[in-house]
């Protein structure tokens, strides 16, 4: 019997760098065995962005389409637009006997808590509000208003960093993704995730 995957979820506030740390575990070869979970949204692609990479990118229609049929183990909606997880990969791949890597915002990542309880929650923050603004602002993507806008509900974002097992400063992203790196390996030993597999080798269950 395959043992089943674990649930990562990496959320933080927008502007943080989640992307740039994901795509540098992928790039570079995380020490975990884990799948990336292409997150759903109706914001426009951004230079350089590919469907079904670095997300699915649908209309607004097809988006409530799939609430509407279930389909989504979370989503918000974040600056006037939807993003969210579709449920049957994450299921799938879980069951298979991978783990599955979530980056995804910080309401969707509660809705998740509440559905996943037993997934590692892993919060990346910036070395300080200058510095997010500063990424924000480097994008070049978006307009003054809509950086404010950003910044106003990043401030919030942060304020929910309790409801968190881990906090990860992505002041370099290659230390970052090796402190994500070493969260992962350590609560693949946490007693609760492996007794069962002991004590079925004493032919206790």
């Amino acid at each position: 019997m395959v043992e089943k995957g674990m649930l990562i979820v990496l959320s933080g506030p927008s502007g943080v760098g989640k992307g740039t740390v994901r795509k540098a575990m992928l790039r570079e070869g995380s020490l975990n065995h884990f799948k990336y979970s292409v997150s759903m949204t109706t914001r426009e692609k951004r230079p350089g962005e590919q469907d079904g990479v670095d997300y699915f990118f649908r209309t607004r229609a097809q988006f409530e389409e799939q609430i509407a049929q279930g389909g989504m183990l979370e989503y918000a909606q974040y600056v006037d637009n939807y993003y969210g997880t579709p449920l049957k990969y994450v299921q799938e791949t879980l069951d298979s006997g991978w783990d599955v890597f979530l980056e995804i915002e910080v309401n969707g990542a509660m809705q998740v808590r509440q559905k996943m309880p037993d997934g590692v929650f892993i919060f990346l923050t910036p070395p300080d509000l200058k510095s997010l603004r500063h990424r924000i602002t480097g994008r070049g993507s978006e307009d003054q208003a809509t950086i404010d806008k950003r910044m106003a509900k990043a401030r919030e974002e942060i304020k929910m960093m309790s409801n968190y097992d881990y906090a990860v400063v992505n002041d370099q992203v290659p230390r970052a993704v090796a402190r994500i790196n070493q969260i992962v390996q350590s609560e693949h030993l946490r007693v609760p995730r492996v007794i069962d597999s002991y004590r079925k080798m004493i032919g206790d269950k």
